[in-house]
């Protein structure tokens, strides 16, 4: 269903017919936002350049009722008309597509200052933290003090080192689960899930509940919240609309944010007790929460750790591993032969009798070059997370005005027959030259992004 169908359907619903009091302030309320919007393009552009090339679209609204809701195939389609860089305009929104490794560079690497800021959705502002994450937090201190725990105190070599033995046992336990479900069907990615979140929160995964269960609920209202910031939203194409909340997103995220926000309340509730007993025991056993709630307690008072950053931390690295995981399987069921190299490089660099240390990974060339080669064709976010410029910048001869919404879509960089050769094809041999790193500087290559925002976890790839 397209963006049309979905707005004909929402304002047909939200009022009644007869009713002209809201249809009058909506009507008002367009006409300020137009206005407002005409005066901000005046104003924030350069002369000299003009803005990049796009379709004019249709007055006050832009280029919404033909925007399509699986946008980074849009965005790729639009790219082939107008080139590497091109405009849109959505509602009162200017955004901005990026599509070539050579302006990528330039946004993400020559004006990464500029660009370090996120363009904040609607949406994430009506969940707990209001959009203060380490995703949306504009650059500055409390973004550094985010980035450092996560880089330095959450995925340093110490934390890694300490929750080791807590990794290797919720690997066997997801391991024998599976080999115990021989001959039935598995939602691997919900394994996966479950283990990373164990792995997280110290609970032992082992025997029993593993299927759906309480860890089953935490991941549908992970997806919950996914989907909602996900969705094209009237809020942030008209925000002066938001109050009116017409696709009733705010009121979803809201309600999940509130489910997770409790789910999460009980497993911090069972950390501190399996703390307590642990101290009682002589026996305190780590993990990241643990490691996590001790920086929330102990932080710096000008930039605090909150709870909901806590939250924001776990969240952000469970249901993006699993999925990867999840999309390396797939790709693997359908490729027999990359199933058969890898299961012989384990048998002869490991042995069938042997078990995967987590030191043993980098003698497995071609198992690494598998997961660089499903996230060339499936990066975690095809589009990324938009930038904003904080000041007026110049890319390639075009004017990119302050406050705009930059997307940089990887995937049709990714899949750029120019680059790479045969690129629809799921081929991780392509990799095994040496090309393709997680470091951000290639940007033939960057599932990881590039620049200050780069993930935090890209030096873990």
């Amino acid at each position: 269903m397209t963006l049309l169908q979905n707005l004909t359907v929402l304002f047909s619903d939200t009022w009644p017919v007869n009713d002209n009091l809201p249809n009058t302030l909506l009507t008002l309320t367009i006409v300020v936002l137009a206005i407002s919007w005409y005066t901000w393009m005046f104003t924030n552009r350069d002369r000299r350049f003009p803005t990049p090339p796009g379709s004019k679209g249709l007055p006050l609204i832009g280029n919404l009722l033909s925007l399509d809701l699986e946008l980074h195939t849009h965005f790729t389609s639009l790219s082939q008309i107008y080139g590497p860089i091109l405009t849109l305009r959505l509602g009162t929104k200017f955004c901005v597509v990026v599509t070539s490794p050579a302006v990528a560079r330039e946004v993400l690497k020559d004006h990464d200052t500029i660009f370090a800021n996120r363009d904040v959705p609607a949406v994430s502002t009506v969940m707990t933290y209001g959009g203060k994450d380490i995703v949306f937090t504009p650059y500055g201190p409390e973004w550094r003090m985010l980035r450092k725990v996560c880089v330095r105190d959450m995925l340093g070599t110490a934390t890694l080192d300490a929750v080791y033995s807590l990794c290797r046992r919720e690997i066997k336990n997801m391991v024998a689960h599976l080999y115990n479900r021989v001959g039935s069907p598995v939602n691997v990615g919900e394994q996966m899930f479950i283990t990373v979140l164990n792995y997280v929160v110290g609970r032992d995964g082992g025997g029993g509940g593993r299927e759906g269960g309480d860890w089953g609920q935490f991941r549908q209202v992970v997806a919950d919240v996914t989907e909602q910031l996900g969705k094209p939203n009237v809020s942030d194409f008209f925000p002066g609309l938001a109050w009116f909340d017409l696709q009733g997103i705010n009121k979803k995220m809201k309600e999940a944010s509130l489910k997770l926000e409790g789910i999460f309340g009980v497993i911090i509730d069972q950390r501190e007790k399996m703390d307590r007993l642990g101290r009682s025991k002589g026996d305190e056993s780590k993990d990241f929460s643990q490691v996590l709630l001790k920086l929330k307690d102990d932080g710096d008072a000008k930039t605090p750790l909150t709870m909901t950053h806590v939250v924001t931390m776990v969240v952000g690295g469970t249901d993006t591993t699993s999925n990867t995981v999840e999309f390396s399987m797939a790709k693997m069921l359908n490729k027999p032969e990359v199933i058969r190299k890898a299961q012989q490089e384990l048998d002869t660099v490991i042995g069938k009798t042997n078990t995967l240390e987590e030191p043993d990974i980098h003698k497995l060339p071609y198992l690494n070059v598998v997961f660089k080669e499903v996230l060339r064709l499936h990066p975690v976010l095809p589009l990324m997370v938009p930038h904003c410029p904080s000041e007026l910048c110049i890319i390639r001869g075009y004017t990119i005005p302050k406050g705009a919404r930059v997307f940089v879509n990887v995937w049709p960089i990714h899949r750029d027959p120019s680059i790479w050769k045969n690129p629809s094809d799921f081929d991780p041999g392509r990799f095994l030259n040496g090309e393709g790193d997680y470091s951000g500087n290639d940007f033939n290559y960057f599932p990881f992004g590039s620049g200050r925002r780069i993930c935090a976890g890209n030096s873990n790839g």
